[in-house]
């Protein structure tokens, strides 16, 4: 990565850090963006400005340059100019990993139409307006970039119709710019990881969806591993976003100079039929 650029969207923490604050390590600067604030219908608290403030320490701990930009993926014209601006700073863009993903729980039935349209809007179209972004700069050199599905990309499960419907979504629209992107050396993957280790899963409304026999509020972390590692096929309730981060740095390293189009889970067997 040395002398590369990397947009990471989600970046202020979670999984978004930890692939911002490695390719950093690996030799690239960064443009990290996040929305740092809460959407209406998201059950968890949601990154902050100071959580973003933590991601550029690290950053430049690592002796690597960072712009960073509060703006939501859903905002196609906010996207534009982050982009745009953080390639005028830093002079290119190579990388891309649109990381950026929020969620609720409710049988399909008993979605509202704000629950829907957040979290579609977030996780399937906040992907492409990143890439939208995004692709005029990579066309200058060529470059890779990686979207960052989910096991429900893969597969399906219930209360989550909206979050399985984007992230199914997300492996079509990577298979598309896969093969529109490839005369320009431009390659396209998709990372589909299990539970990981973050706020998304680590908040009371998670846990009451996977322990409805105990009181609300009084659900432990260690009440709900039993049934997070019933997801999997290794013996692991849920993964470090250091697991997804590895996936991350390889396709989008020289390593993986021939690899495009493809969807690579990184789900403890969880997929595994």
């Amino acid at each position: 990565m040395e002398g590369k650029v990397a947009l990471v969207t989600g970046a202020a923490r979670g999984q978004g850090r930890s692939h911002a604050v490695r390719l950093a390590e690996e030799g690239a600067d960064v443009i990290a963006v996040d929305r740092c604030g809460q959407i209406g219908t998201v059950p968890y608290p949601m990154a902050t400005p100071d959580d973003l403030a933590e991601t550029v320490r690290q950053v430049e701990a690592a002796d690597r340059r960072i712009v960073a930009a509060q703006a939501d993926v859903r905002d196609g014209a906010a996207m534009k100019q982050v982009v745009d601006d953080g390639v005028a700073r830093l002079g290119r863009l190579d990388v891309v990993v649109a990381n950026a993903g929020v969620t609720s729980y409710a049988r399909a039935e008993d979605l509202s139409d704000e629950m829907w349209d957040d979290v579609v809007g977030t996780c399937l179209s906040g992907v492409f307006r990143t890439a939208r972004a995004a692709i005029p700069h990579l066309k200058a050199d060529g470059g890779a970039m990686v979207l960052i599905s989910s096991t429900e990309g893969l597969t399906a499960n219930q209360h989550m119709a909206h979050y399985t419907a984007a992230k199914h979504g997300v492996v079509g629209l990577t298979k598309v710019l896969a093969l529109e992107l490839a005369p320009h050396r431009i390659r396209v993957t998709s990372v589909h990881p299990t539970s990981v280790d973050t706020g998304m899963i680590h908040n009371e409304a998670t846990y009451e969806l996977f322990r409805p026999d105990l009181a609300p509020g009084e659900i432990s972390r260690d009440d709900v591993a039993g049934p997070f590692q019933g997801l999997n096929a290794l013996p692991v309730p849920w993964m470090d976003p250091v697991d997804t981060t590895e996936a991350v740095a390889w396709l989008v390293s020289d390593a993986a100079r021939y690899v495009t189009g493809i969807q690579l889970p990184v789900d403890a067997g969880a997929t595994t039929t």
